[in-house]
């Protein structure tokens, strides 16, 4: 399948969240945010595992309390992926998790005290030369932006992140990122596309709050996928009312979408219909569920029935033509074998998984001979 890909990415400031770089020309990285008690450092490892697993780049973890900062450090230690220390109002948080290993803050300038506290915070930042993010949030904006706007406005929120951001520079800080999340679609792009007219620093993408599982989904993929066609947007967490790994599977299908980012199995299907020589939704279920774990980048189509199965098949990885009895396999474009059909689910995992070896072993030989 064709890799061009229109979308010019907005220019802007690259900083760094651990090993993972942000904005300018780096990719743009998924995040999530863990929801298990900080202090239950077993639980949260774990869920961070999970997301890791499905692909995350950076975690968020929320430290509410001076308790919560040590098991934080402990948790540090026990995953490889860097994290973000989520600190609301108490200076004090914010300095401690900044020595125990945080590799930004996410905080808000304006309500973490006054002018001293905050130069506290941005001294512990600079020190230890973690980033800190700015979240403007349509639900919590100052009250005199409220009585001012009398409703959440895009141009609300940019003055309100336009403060935030005036803090950190006359402390001669640049070292920040900027989300300016609403849970109203509308009011999510008209937000990003000001802030993003105003300033060159990273936007970190985000729907907040955006409802349950389908519902969420759907709001992120619109707002989301609207900013990141326009070239906005330099990292991203779907916010849903669901499991933390699934808002990295939903944010790394919205970028695959935009053909902006790989990650696992593009499937390729068609809806079904009484065409179809075998069942098309239980095999692609399968399918689904059992190469999760695939991370290369690799194009699978399936398709019910020879009307639109070869076109589709001759555009991908491995492309599967439905008939009975047995269904007609494609390869990098071209013919290649016939498939049992009453076998199609583990024929085609065999097939992946061989795939994914070959370009794996391509690469190590690659490195090998360049080394």
């Amino acid at each position: 399948m064709s890799t061009h890909n229109p979308i010019k990415r907005r220019p802007t400031k690259k900083i760094h969240v651990g090993n993972v770089a942000i904005g300018g020309d780096a990719p743009i990285s998924v995040q999530s945010m863990t929801n298990t008690n900080t202090c239950d450092v077993d639980a949260t490892v774990a869920q961070i595992q999970r997301c890791v697993e499905a692909g995350a780049d950076l975690m968020r973890v929320s430290t509410p309390t001076m308790e919560s900062v040590a098991a934080f450090a402990e948790i540090k230690k026990r995953v490889s992926i860097p994290l973000i220390a989520d600190i609301h109002f108490d200076h004090k948080i914010a300095i401690a998790v900044a020595d125990a290993g945080a590799d930004c803050l996410r905080i808000n300038p304006g309500n973490i005290g006054n002018d001293q506290k905050v130069r506290e915070v941005v001294a512990a930042a600079r020190h230890h030369n973690v980033p800190i993010r700015i979240g403007v949030n349509a639900g919590s904006l100052e009250k005199d932006l409220q009585k001012k706007y009398r409703e959440p406005t895009g141009e609300a929120m940019l003055e309100s992140a336009l403060r935030h951001i005036d803090i950190l520079e006359n402390l001669d800080f640049q070292n920040y990122k900027i989300s300016v999340k609403a849970s109203n679609v509308f009011l999510t792009l008209d937000a990003y596309r000001l802030i993003s007219a105003q300033i060159d620093n990273p936007l970190h993408l985000g729907v907040t709050e955006a409802g349950v599982y389908r519902t969420g989904t759907v709001k992120s993929a619109i707002a989301l996928g609207g900013l990141l066609l326009e070239g906005i947007g330099d990292t991203m967490r779907i916010s849903l009312a669901a499991e933390p790994e699934e808002e990295i599977k939903i944010g790394f299908d919205i970028l695959k979408s935009l053909g902006i980012r790989s990650n696992g199995v593009n499937f390729i299907a068609c809806p079904s219909c009484s065409r179809q020589e075998f069942d098309v939704i239980k095999v692609m279920n399968e399918l689904e569920a059992r190469l999760e774990d695939v991370r290369e980048p690799l194009d699978l189509s399936v398709i019910g029935c020879k009307v639109n199965g070869p076109g589709e098949a001759k555009e991908a990885t491995i492309g599967v033509v439905g008939a009975s009895p047995n269904s007609l396999v494609y390869k990098n474009g071209a013919k290649s074998h016939l498939i049992d059909t009453t076998k199609l689910v583990d024929e085609i995992e065999a097939m992946v998984r061989a795939q994914v070896k070959e370009l794996q072993d391509k690469r190590a030989n690659e490195i090998i001979r360049i080394g």
